[in-house]
């Protein structure tokens, strides 16, 4: 008998596993695959080995503008990127494997399901075993959502997982959904050689984004030859002779030929199959209720991450598992502040945000200051070679409080966290005004925008 037992290791579970140990408990956690769940193995990890080996090609290609010569030809080696990904992937799934034996994590991998009398199944290869124990965490996490009209077959219409081991480069590819995961694929895609037709349905790409920061994406998008269609939906695809045959309406309705479809329109949660319904359980719109706690209607029955309401993301999931066990060990704990979670996008440019972008505060009938610094005026990034982008700052007029930061460009998305922590723990414009910013960093971008807003 075990005190918790969490059921999925991605960035809820195993973090859950690791802190739950920690605090004295005897864990367990049931993996159906490998340990750092999607996000480590098919997700955010390897996604940015990938992006880094474009970056790395783009330096080369450009390597003249920085007084570098390289002599001989510049050339992606698809199969090797492809190859140090999975070696990245690989790198920190024994990490995970690690952290779980020095905690003292006993692993058990197979299927779980919950049954009747609130016990665990787990079906493996090697049979079938029942896992018992006081508190039952799920951790399940999402998978590639699969529409009508985009069936995957692996090979032409791919998610994110064939993305990253395809055998051989294609030479053009259409992406439908300009998310963080499409935008993200796009641009790898792209930057190395690939014609990338990227397809939106909605009127702007990363439309979550501010519109400002979506138009200065596709414009770098389009600068880098990439194709951008918004406003558009993605009819049907055809395979004809080994390619695809997408149909797109928008403006118009029209034919594009492409070797793979990429479909990246969102993720699914892993619901299905768990036993819920065996505990009374029912999920609302595929999402598992829960308190602030992340307690279920079950009592001994918890859930975090992506299978709960919430932005799908790995930092979020964590945070989740923090609470989440020290709730149980009965520890003072704050709740997730849902409203004060940053997204992070890593195209080039990067886009990074946190709270009420300058559309939503109005919306939200806040009377707004705005500030935006731009980084041509950045004496790092014009050093850096790369002075696209900006950032922006909304604050409430009456109050000069933060309501939220947008930001693109370089480095960005290890700059949002400032604004983070600033809202956290309610520190005013001109309390990070007054601190002092090194010179030169992309840093100062945040500073210098914040004085322009409480001017405004």
């Amino acid at each position: 008998m075990y005190d918790i037992a969490i059921i999925g290791s991605g960035p809820g579970g195993h973090v859950a596993a690791e802190k739950a140990a920690h605090l004295g408990y005897k864990v367990v956690v049931i993996e159906k695959e490998r340990l750092g769940g999607i996000c480590l193995n098919w997700g955010c990890i390897p996604t940015k080995a990938l992006l880094k080996s474009a970056q790395a090609y783009h330096y080369a290609e450009k390597a003249e503008e920085y007084g570098i010569e390289i002599v001989g030809e510049v050339k992606p080696n698809f199969t090797k990127i492809i190859e140090r990904s999975r070696g990245v992937a690989d790198t920190m799934n024994k990490g995970v494997e690690f952290l779980m034996k020095k905690s003292n994590v006993d692993v058990v991998y197979g299927k779980a399901s919950l049954t009747k009398d609130k016990k665990i199944e787990v079906v493996s290869a090697e049979g079938t075993q029942i896992v018992e124990a006081e508190k039952i965490i799920l951790a399940t996490g999402a998978h590639s959502r699969v529409l009508p009209n985009l069936p995957q077959d692996g090979k032409y219409i791919i998610g994110y997982r064939e993305a990253m081991t395809l055998p051989v480069q294609p030479k053009s590819m259409v992406v439908v959904g300009s998310g963080a995961i499409g935008s993200e694929f796009a641009h790898f895609y792209q930057s190395i050689g690939t014609q990338v037709t990227l397809v939106e349905f909605m009127p702007t790409i990363v439309p979550n984004e501010d519109k400002e920061v979506a138009s200065t994406l596709q414009r770098c998008f389009k600068k880098n030859g990439m194709k951008v269609y918004t406003a558009t939906s993605v009819d049907k695809v055809e395979v004809v002779d080994n390619h695809c045959v997408v149909t797109l309406s928008g403006k118009k309705t029209e034919t594009i030929e492409c070797d793979v479809v990429l479909s990246a329109v969102g993720v699914e949660t892993n619901v299905a199959d768990l036993g819920l319904e065996n505990v009374g359980i029912e999920p609302e719109r595929g999402k598992v209720p829960v308190n602030e706690w992340y307690e279920t209607s079950v009592e001994g029955i918890y859930a975090i991450g992506d299978i709960v309401k919430g932005a799908a993301l790995a930092h979020v999931a964590s945070k989740e598992a923090e609470v989440c066990v020290k709730h149980i060990k009965g520890l003072e704990v704050k709740p997730v502040s849902y409203d004060n979670i940053p997204g992070c996008t890593y195209t080039t440019p990067e886009i990074a945000s946190v709270g009420l972008n300058e559309d939503k505060a109005k919306e939200a009938g806040y009377d707004v200051k705005v500030g935006k610094f731009m980084y041509m005026a950045s004496g790092k990034a014009t050093a850096a070679g790369n002075r696209d982008g900006f950032v922006k700052v909304v604050l409430n007029r009456a109050d000069n409080k933060i309501l939220g930061c947008s930001m693109i460009g370089d480095n960005v998305t290890e700059m949002i966290e400032e604004i983070v922590v600033a809202r956290e723990n309610n520190l005013t414009a001109q309390q990070l005004i007054d601190s002092v910013h090194p010179h030169p960093t992309m840093s100062e971008a945040v500073m210098e925008a914040l004085n322009m807003a409480i001017n405004a």
